[in-house]
């Protein structure tokens, strides 16, 4: 498991390209049989995917957790980008579909995963908490999270939110997830921009076409700087720095946060004209 240090932001104001892609992007995401994590110390969220192709995948434990298995004292959202799949949580099964989730609770003790077919296998991405007060598992199916359409054609930025862990949907310690997809013709992701001090974020990049890129923009909002992120990778959020992105193209990303409070509308915005 990758280690990602808190950076201040007086320090990134004065980082370079490479030492801002270094601490913030994670480029290693998505391979085939194999699990990828990043734990950042920013509300010691731990970032991660799998696909299994030719087998059967259990979740592993790490030394950096200092636990008997990786949800001692932890709970995991996952959602599936790629073909079907299934979850299985301490015996129970999930069938996931594209941009299905699931919800693992504090406690238990294996999880795997699967493809039900190895020439589209699921990929999923991981998002990990720790927490103090055990949810039970449960599968949040795609239809069940009614998105809110926001935004407009004519600012670019017309798209749809789908809430799935979050107070007044699937319960959880403190992890919040979701997803936004953005409509064709429409390339801006979370703007106006916003801060959130009491919660980090973390994005995740999907279904970009390989020839296209998001510019992520980060930073506190008097002194912005910019990422070049690709289909599939992520990007770790300071609680102190806006998030938001415009693409050559439209796109998804999955949004996932872990902090403080659980409370969706808890931000602080940011007036585009006031963006330096």
């Amino acid at each position: 498991m990758n280690q990602r240090y808190a950076n201040s932001p007086q320090e990134v104001a004065k980082m370079n390209t490479e030492e801002i892609r270094n601490n913030f992007l994670i480029e290693d995401l998505m391979q085939n049989d194999k699990f990828s994590f990043t734990y950042s110390h920013y509300d010691r969220a731990i970032v991660g995917s799998v696909v299994p192709v030719s087998k059967v995948l259990e979740l592993p434990n790490f030394d950096n957790l200092r636990s008997e298995y990786f949800l001692e004292r932890r709970e995991l959202g996952i959602i599936n980008i790629g073909g079907d799949g299934e979850v299985v949580a301490d015996g129970v099964s999930f069938g996931v579909k594209k941009l299905d989730a699931v919800y693992v609770g504090m406690g238990t003790k294996s999880v795997t995963f699967k493809s039900i077919s190895k020439d589209k296998p699921a990929k999923f991405y991981l998002f990990s908490t720790p927490a103090h007060q055990t949810y039970p598992s449960a599968l949040i199916k795609r239809e069940e999270a009614a998105p809110v359409n926001i935004g407009s054609k004519e600012t670019a930025n017309e798209r749809s939110i789908y809430k799935y862990i979050y107070l007044q949907g699937k319960r959880s310690c403190q992890l919040v997830m979701g997803l936004t997809l953005l409509h064709p013709g429409s390339v801006w992701n979370t703007m106006p921009s916003h801060t959130h001090d009491r919660r980090m974020e973390a994005y995740f990049y999907f279904d970009l076409p390989s020839d296209q890129v998001v510019f992520h923009y980060m930073g506190q909002p008097q002194e912005t700087r910019h990422l070049v992120v690709q289909s599939e990778q992520a990007i770790i959020s300071p609680p102190w720095s806006i998030h938001s992105g415009c693409g050559t193209s439209n796109y998804g990303f999955i949004w996932a946060m872990a902090g403080e409070n659980q409370d969706y509308a808890d931000m602080d915005p940011v007036q585009v004209k006031e963006l330096r």
